[in-house]
């Protein structure tokens, strides 16, 4: 796994997610129906720019007291070191309501945000939304006031969070539409093509706004996209 330079994800981080998907759907046409989220996520922070980090996968349970005693150092020494920096955490919730009990609330995303981790993507449920870390972005798929019986079960593997499925490491890319996994190596070329994607929508959103906008205009626009490669 190559280590991308800060320039390259501060370039991803000034592309929202439904662009980063757009031009996926281009330059890696293989992925086009899958490597995204499908249902939808409570944003915690909407006013936050897009997130861009490297997954620490994990799955949690809350319905019933654990079985046996849980390794809670052993997970925060993974968050810390477990592989590049930023990271984004992605949490399955396995039990059968994800969302019982709250894994994240005022102290977890202080103690995350602390270890290097800028956000989360989870199908589980959230708390303390005024109280968490300032800056770290909370994707999840409810709110809860409770974190009942919440730990971790497992982390490192891989998981599959409202159907994106997610490995450790994988780049995520994420805002308040959801999230995807950047497929490795083509970094730079989803960059380029959201460049000359935006180019081409930018001709007909500006068209769509003057006085006498009708069909002929559209062709007309359509003709002139094309000419931007």
């Amino acid at each position: 796994m190559a280590i991308l330079s800060a320039e390259i994800l501060s370039e991803l981080g000034n592309l929202d997610t439904p662009t980063i998907c757009n031009a996926i759907e281009v330059v890696a046409p293989q992925r086009r129906n899958r490597g995204f989220s499908i249902r939808p996520f409570f944003c915690a922070h909407t006013e936050l720019p897009p997130i861009v980090g490297y997954a620490r996968t994990a799955r949690i349970r809350s319905q019933h007291k654990p079985i046996r005693p849980g390794d809670a150092m052993g997970y925060y020494n993974y968050i810390a070191e477990g592989g590049p920096l930023p990271s984004i955490v992605v949490i399955d919730d396995v039990d059968d309501i994800p969302g019982y009990g709250a894994f994240w609330g005022e102290v977890n995303t202080n103690v995350h945000y602390g270890l290097g981790c800028i956000g989360l993507v989870s199908n589980g449920s959230i708390r303390d939304i005024k109280d968490s870390a300032e800056n770290f972005q909370m994707l999840a798929g409810m709110v809860n006031p409770s974190h009942s019986w919440v730990h971790v079960v497992d982390w490192g593997s891989p998981v599959n969070v409202h159907g994106m499925e997610c490995e450790d490491s994988d780049l995520i890319h994420a805002d308040m539409h959801g999230a995807c996994v950047i497929p490795e190596g083509m970094e730079r070329s989803i960059i380029e093509e959201a460049k000359r994607i935006s180019a081409q929508e930018a001709i007909l959103i500006k068209e769509s706004k003057k006085v006498g906008f009708n069909v002929d205009k559209i062709r007309d626009a359509y003709k002139r996209m094309a000419e931007i490669h």
